[in-house]
């Protein structure tokens, strides 16, 4: 496995100008863009859902995307400073890809505030660039078990899965910067249409849970990606011989199994998140409008969807967890068998043994999909079982190697779970989260054209200012030098 596959949204069509007030006709040109660059990226949208999933381009639609935002934050700060007025309030449709959905079909609702757009814009920017960070693994293959493979070009792929660990990383930023600043506004937004009558639904894709999840997903699956670029030496030398002992390039084994363990701990923590929203599924779901307008009775203003996340996501995330949570086992296994001499034999085995048996837990668990499972669920249970059948064959070459070790040599019994237990130690982080940065707004308050205006204006005037007081701080003079006159009628010769 590399990281989670996003299912992309769509959206409906709007035009800017039929909701935009440019009454000093400073904007007209820049309303115009921003609505040509939004129907780019609807269609870029529409291309991609059509698309195989082998053949989608995943880079373009970043970059649509890139060119798209900064011409969404310059109407944004047009209207925060009152340089562009609502005729109405926008109403804007998505497809909420998070959502579960019946025969994995993802509802199409219409939420009003450009809060709304700015979100599921973001959302889908954080999608598109997660799945460009896989698209980018899935290209190098399982190259550091490739025997012919040259160090160069090992080195040189070791290189594009950082730039993937790095996407993440930004993808994680991006979740953060939606669930901590813009679902702030979004909430102060939906209070005023609602106090206005409309109807508002919050589906698990506006949910401040699910996206800090998602944050953590992003940052669990960059994690994921770091480990396999640390162990490429080890894992290209493994592969001549498999098994202990360790080569001598391999990372500390102790050092791997924190690694595991903080993943493990990110996607837990993930899943917990994502699941909140359905705790309200039973309460909310006979309130379910998706409907907008005027609310007639005033109840189901402060509509709540009551959807659960989609399905295959909290999958998703429970075999993930699982997944690390075993790896970890398995390499403290090793760490034991490795540096712990004949005194930690049984602590090998005991750790070597768990793990062998919940990773045989997930492939027996990932063997058969849905009835209704699609290409995008199938890819990734694929890739799952592989990894799990891949690692179960590791484990099991470790776990034969130092058993044998145990049952000559050391003689030492095998410990209990609960006693391995308490010796499991805290996780340790690899990678972080990258920030997000807004760009500069394309037109209005804060774009490079306002700043230069504003520059040129205030030098003007500092101009003016200067010749005007130079004039006003002349003094009178007369041929006999300054005049100190001050009685009426001074200096009136007649």
């Amino acid at each position: 496995m590399s990281s989670y596959l996003y299912e992309l949204p769509t959206t409906g069509a709007i035009s800017f100008a039929e909701v935009c007030v440019d009454s000093t006709a400073t904007y007209t040109l820049n309303i115009a863009d921003a609505t040509e660059a939004r129907a780019n990226l609807r269609a870029a949208l529409k291309e991609s859902k059509r698309t195989d999933h082998s053949e989608k381009d995943h880079l373009r639609l970043v970059k649509t995307l890139d060119d798209y935002i900064p011409h969404l934050y310059g109407l944004l700060g047009c209207i925060e400073n009152a340089e562009i007025s609502l005729k109405s309030e926008p109403i804007f449709s998505w497809r909420t890809t998070l959502s579960s959905g019946i025969f994995h079909n993802s509802p199409r609702i219409s939420i009003p505030t450009f809060s709304t757009e700015l979100i599921f814009t973001l959302l889908t920017y954080a999608f598109s660039i997660s799945n460009l960070a896989r698209a980018v693994v899935h290209s190098l293959g399982r190259y550091e078990t490739e025997r012919a493979i040259s160090d160069a070009e090992r080195k040189d792929k070791d290189e594009r899965l950082a730039f993937a660990v790095t996407l993440l990383c930004r993808s994680s930023g991006l979740y953060e910067y939606i669930g901590k600043e813009c679902l702030a506004e979004w909430e102060r937004e939906r209070q005023r249409v609602v106090s206005l009558g409309m109807t508002c639904p919050r589906p698990p894709d506006l949910s401040r849970e699910v996206v800090i999840g998602l944050s953590k997903l992003a940052l669990a699956d960059a994690q994921n990606l770091a480990i396999r670029k640390l162990l490429s030496k080890a894992a290209f030398e493994s592969t001549l011989t498999p098994g202990p002992p360790l080569p001598k390039s391999h990372p500390s084994p102790a050092l791997v199994a924190k690694l595991h363990l903080e993943c493990a701990s990110l996607y837990s923590s993930a899943r917990s998140l994502v699941k909140t929203p359905g705790a309200s599924r039973s309460a909310s779901k006979s309130k379910l409008k998706l409907s907008f307008g005027k609310d007639k009775s005033g109840g189901g203003a402060q509509d709540e969807t009551g959807e659960e996340v989609a399905p295959e996501l909290r999958r998703y995330l429970a075999d993930e967890a699982a997944l690390h949570g075993a790896l970890a086992r398995k390499w403290l296994g090793v760490d034991a068998g490795e540096h712990g001499g004949t005194s930690k034999g049984g602590i090998a085995v005991g750790f070597l043994v768990w793990a062998k048996k919940e990773l045989e837990e997930l492939r027996s668990g990932s063997s058969s999909g849905s009835v209704m499972e699609g290409e995008r669920e199938k890819d990734m249970r694929e890739r799952r079982k592989a990894r799990v059948q891949q690692e179960l064959e590791s484990t099991n070459t470790f776990l034969v190697g130092y058993k044998k070790m145990n049952d000559t040599l050391s003689f030492q019994s095998v410990s209990p779970q609960a006693d391995l237990q308490a010796m499991i130690p805290a996780g340790l982080m690899a990678v972080s989260v990258k920030p997000y940065v807004k760009p500069v707004p394309a037109f209005g308050p804060g774009s490079v054209e306002h700043t230069r205006r504003q520059a040129e204006e205030l030098e003007l005037l500092n101009s003016e200012e200067g010749t005007d007081s130079s004039v006003q701080a002349s003094p009178t003079t007369t041929r006999f030098g300054p005049s100190t006159k001050s009685y009426a009628g001074a200096e009136a010769y007649y």
